[in-house]
């Protein structure tokens, strides 16, 4: 079995199947340990147990959450799980990369279940932030993450092939986990990935095809001292040699998780294509 959509261990794991089938929350206290289970949950939780092993369903899919800086996020198969880093960047408000207090738009590329815009919208309460997918069905999904917390205001959910919905539309920050695997590593992927969506995780021959996308088209959205950071995972190599003439900066998280790379609206327009 593998672990890294949501727990890196069988423990967490068990603890999450076997709360959400009490109805107890993660953090339950410890007087919910005294109770006692009864057969109907005790049949409900062996069940969802018994769908992890034998099936090798991801955890949060048989639960229909997740948590993502700090936020609850419905997930079901239509959307790629929550696991990046950029969570730990949107909560420190990507400094010292940009000055909070100027961002006024946010702009998510491959939105999915809405996590990073949601996220982001959390972070910067003063800004609009426009989520883009390709998928109608993430789209969906987002919007039931959307209504949920509430930010229906400021969070526009709109159906793009990457950039091309937006028209002359530009932001102080794009943010973007796109599909970054590569052909060969599809195919060796633990069966867990089987279970979500294909075309958020595919990527073409060496895992560069939104990638470059991004790359090629980002810079006339970003807005002066506006910034790039995009996920791209253990496609990180192939980005660095494919693209040797950008300067990126490449980040580093306290709580693990790296592949992600940043670039000034500047740096963008230096470089001609």
């Amino acid at each position: 079995m593998f672990f890294g959509h949501g727990t890196d261990n069988a423990l967490d794991d068990s603890a999450a199947l076997v709360l959400h089938a009490l109805n107890l929350p993660h953090d339950a206290p410890l007087g919910a340990y005294k109770r006692r289970v009864s057969e109907a949950a005790r049949r409900r939780a062996e069940h969802l147990l018994d769908r992890r092993i034998l099936e090798r369903i991801p955890a949060v899919y048989l639960t229909g959450v997740t948590w993502f800086a700090g936020l609850p996020i419905h997930v079901d198969p239509r959307v790629l799980i929550p696991r990046s880093p950029l969570a730990e960047l949107i909560e420190r408000q990507f400094i010292p990369w940009i000055d909070p207090a100027r961002v006024r738009r946010v702009l998510d590329v491959g939105t999915g279940s809405g996590c990073i815009a949601i996220a982001c919208a959390k972070a910067f309460p003063r800004a609009q932030v426009d989520a883009v997918d390709i998928s109608e069905a993430a789209l969906e999904v987002a919007r039931i993450n959307v209504r949920r917390h509430r930010l229906g205001r400021r969070l526009s959910l709109i159906e793009s092939d990457h950039f091309s919905a937006l028209g002359a539309e530009t932001y102080d920050i794009i943010v973007a986990n796109p599909p970054y695997v590569g052909a060969r590593e599809l195919r060796s992927l633990p069966a867990e990935y089987r279970h979500e969506p294909q075309m958020a995780l595919a990527a073409g021959p060496a895992g560069l095809d939104s990638v470059e996308i991004i790359l090629r088209r980002a810079g006339r959205h970003l807005r002066a001292r506006g910034i790039l950071v995009v996920e791209v995972g253990n496609t990180a190599a192939a980005v660095r040699r494919a693209y040797r003439h950008l300067p990126f900066t490449w980040l580093e998280f306290e709580r693990g998780g790296g592949g992600v790379f940043l670039l000034t609206a500047e740096q963008l327009r230096a470089h001609v294509w």
